[in-house]
């Protein structure tokens, strides 16, 4: 198959995703919220990032919550459970922070169904080192439901905000795992070690306090190029992603690969100068860090596959999140720094 027919076929099925259709959902809350909010400091918080980052002091606070799939909480409820956990974990590190301590929410039918629950969560409490330290618990509920909440500090931020033209976009994961064997997880994390799964996260507020690394975002259900999308909507900001250049785990065809939710996996966005620095930071751990793309002046996403290109998105058509700061976010993110 030709390059422009493989590039056709693979454009069709990622715009088809549904990672990538609930991201709209979210216009929900921006069309209500704006691009940003003040705290009590009137300093502003930029919304449309991975946490909320609240000015503290000489860092920042980070707040965030993610709620899981009520199909995933039915299905596999252990899995659920570490995974309202991991993808925290994994939203603070993403913005240069580390976590604090978690809260939980959570409904279900009777004390044996959250049971599995709570075992996920504990474990995965366990294995980051973070403490579950309170929430809301109904065992008389009509359905099962979960979703959890943290706090975390940085002192240096990975923002959504700061890409600019001529960026390298660095994408990082570990391909030491196994796909869910019903859903598009890859499972890095269930079964590692856990000194190595911390020391894989530290290596990101590193990242951050080195000045290497400001702008870059966690990979979550939109997947590969979903993300990015996100990325390049607060940013405002284009790309040339080049899917040659993203190769799958062993055994894993390319398009469930980019539709995939990693339990390690990042979106870097680096001066270009930068990246013969970051990359052996990663691949001393065993981990992937591939240059994948160029962040581009303008508002669209190009997918580049050999010779062949096709324009994926552009934003001055079409939204995805509704949380496209541009030169606004630009200008409250160099507010929000000084």
């Amino acid at each position: 198959m030709s390059d422009e027919l493989t590039l056709e076929k693979l454009t069709a099925e990622l715009r088809r995703s549904l990672g990538i259709l609930h991201k709209r959902d979210i216009q929900t809350a921006a069309d209500r919220l704006g691009t940003h909010a003040h705290a009590l400091n009137q300093a502003p918080i930029l919304l449309g990032d991975d946490c909320a980052a609240i000015p503290d002091g000489d860092g920042y606070l980070l707040l965030a919550a993610e709620g899981m799939w009520p199909t995933l909480v039915e299905t596999d409820p252990w899995f659920a459970g570490w995974c309202a956990v991991m993808v925290n974990v994994s939203d603070i590190y993403a913005m240069g922070g580390r976590p604090i301590a978690v809260v939980d929410t959570v409904w279900s039918q009777s004390p044996q169904q959250i049971a599995p629950l709570w075992q996920g969560m504990v474990a995965a409490s366990q294995a980051f080192n973070v403490p579950i330290v309170g929430g809301h618990t109904s065992c008389h509920s009509p359905y099962a439901a979960l979703s959890v909440a943290i706090l975390g500090r940085a002192n240096k931020l990975i923002t959504s905000f700061s890409t600019q033209p001529g960026d390298v976009l660095l994408h990082v994961t570990d391909m030491q795992g196994k796909m869910h064997p019903q859903y598009p997880f890859w499972n890095a994390a269930t079964e590692a070690n856990r000194d190595r799964l911390r020391q894989n996260l530290d290596l990101l507020p590193a990242l951050a306090e080195s000045g290497l690394c400001d702008t870059g975002k966690d990979i979550s259900m939109g997947g590969i190029v979903g993300t990015t999308l996100m990325l390049l909507e607060t940013s405002g900001c284009g790309a040339v992603l080049d899917l040659g250049a993203i190769a799958p785990p062993p055994g894993i065809d390319l398009t469930p690969w980019l539709l995939s939710f990693p339990s390690y996996g990042y979106l870097l966005s680096v001066r270009p100068e930068a990246v013969a620095q970051i990359q052996p930071q990663f691949h001393s751990q065993g981990l992937v860090c591939q240059p994948i793309g160029t962040i581009t002046a303008g508002q669209t996403l190009t997918l580049k596959m050999g010779h062949a290109s096709h324009r994926f998105w552009d934003f001055a058509t079409e939204t995805l999140t509704g949380f496209g700061g541009g030169d606004q976010s630009r200008q409250t993110n160099d507010a929000q720094s000084a």
